[in-house]
């Protein structure tokens, strides 16, 4: 296909798109295929699926490894992950979290019946803004929620250090973040806890499921009974659980899928590095990059569309790319506080977080990873070019119903 050049050549104006097979923003990178086959196969000759099996066990030690944290307790997903945690600590009260983020980082603690406190972030990191939690912290809260937003840290020793003075829990939503570093230390490493992803869209995935971290020894044994029904025996139960196991296959998976990190974030930064320089040089775009002195996976490729564009401006560009098959996502629009049930709760309250809500009118996020090539990123970056060169007739023809 002809690479489209003017205006009449967009799939707005009735063309047909670029991609017939959409490219989203997140397709899982595979490990070997047959490797994971012959994986599946002894799973099934051993005849243990679930209940803590060599896979789950072998995983966690990998995750140690890796992060260099004490424990590594594994669980069906990230979200049962982080309400385990605080069950485990009996969390209860105010929890203060970032708006800027995935909203299961907020239904999470909201479905235990804790209070989600949203906080603003700083305008360069994207992350929650130690001067604003420490003002939180003398009102009184429960725990602090850092996330690693991009796997960029979370200013972790700033907030280590409030949380040690306030005498409050400080735990990680570490999604993001698997294979990042940074102040000495490994993602994984910091706070009370740390909670990681593996669902299929992230860097490293278990198909789905989830991981956490800690240096307490005590915590990761309650975290443990808590997975399997409250358990420490055959006939024992301790204390009130649930069913967070995660089965041997997704072990094996995500086993395979760590082996293959180093791999995989060869790509991601290769894919970002070409973003960069096909579109690096327009006019009031910034790519958000890894801090300085950090290890990044370079999982996500972030654009801001900067002043004097107005949001309008990121808005046209995501409905132009997405007539296209260009699925690019505006995370984390339009941020926790403004959605349900948090947006009614809060009504009354009347509350501004302006660097969240800035955020969330200016962020874009283009497709990344294995499943992308640099000949798609060269035409998705020829795309975007082409329609903030044509902005005004690209939103004339938006506005027409």
């Amino acid at each position: 296909m002809p690479r489209k050049s003017k205006p009449a050549d967009l799939a707005i104006f009735g063309t047909p798109p670029e991609f017939p097979t959409p490219v989203h923003v997140g397709r899982p990178n595979l490990p070997d295929r047959e490797r994971f086959l012959q994986a599946v196969g002894a799973i099934l000759d051993r005849n243990i699926l679930t209940n803590d099996g060599p896979e789950v066990r072998t995983l966690e030690e990998r995750f140690c490894d890796l992060t260099g944290a004490g424990h590594a307790v594994a669980v069906s997903n990230a979200t049962i992950g982080l309400q385990l945690v605080a069950r485990a600590l009996g969390l209860k009260g105010r929890i203060l979290m970032p708006a800027f983020t995935f909203v299961a980082t907020a239904h999470a603690f909201k479905w235990l019946g804790l209070e989600p406190v949203f906080c603003d972030v700083c305008a360069d990191t994207h992350n929650l803004d130690p001067a604003q939690v420490e003002r939180h912290l003398k009102g009184g809260v429960a725990a602090v929620i850092g996330v690693h937003v991009w796997g960029r840290l979370c200013a972790p020793i700033e907030l280590e250090n409030l949380c040690r003075k306030h005498g409050v829990p400080l735990l990680f939503d570490a999604a993001h973040a698997l294979g990042c570093e940074g102040f000495g230390r490994r993602a994984g490493a910091f706070g009370t806890a740390e909670v990681f992803s593996l669902h299929a869209t992230k860097i490293c995935h278990s198909f789905e499921g989830g991981m956490i971290t800690t240096g307490d020894s005590a915590l990761a044994s309650s975290l443990r009974q808590m997975r399997n029904f409250g358990f420490s025996g055959y006939d024992r139960v301790e204390g009130l659980g649930i069913n967070a196991k995660l089965p041997e296959v997704s072990a094996a998976m995500g086993i395979l899928s760590l082996g293959s990190i180093e791999q995989f974030r060869g790509v991601n930064q290769r894919n970002g590095e070409l973003y960069r320089r096909k579109l690096g040089s327009l006019p009031n775009l910034r790519f958000a990059d890894p801090a300085a002195g950090e290890h990044s996976n370079h999982h996500y490729v972030v654009a801001e569309f900067l002043s004097p564009w107005p949001a309008a401006t990121r808005d046209a560009v995501y409905q132009a790319l997405h007539a296209e098959g260009v699925l690019a996502r505006r995370y984390f629009h339009p941020g926790c506080h403004r959605m349900e049930p948090y947006a009614s709760e809060l009504a009354a309250a009347g509350l501004r977080l302006p660097q969240t809500e800035a955020l969330c009118q200016r962020v874009l996020c283009f497709p990344n990873g294995s499943a992308v090539d640099p000949g798609i990123i060269e035409r998705i970056c020829d795309l975007t070019a082409l329609i903030l060169a044509e902005l005004p007739t690209v939103q004339e023809r938006l506005a027409r119903p």
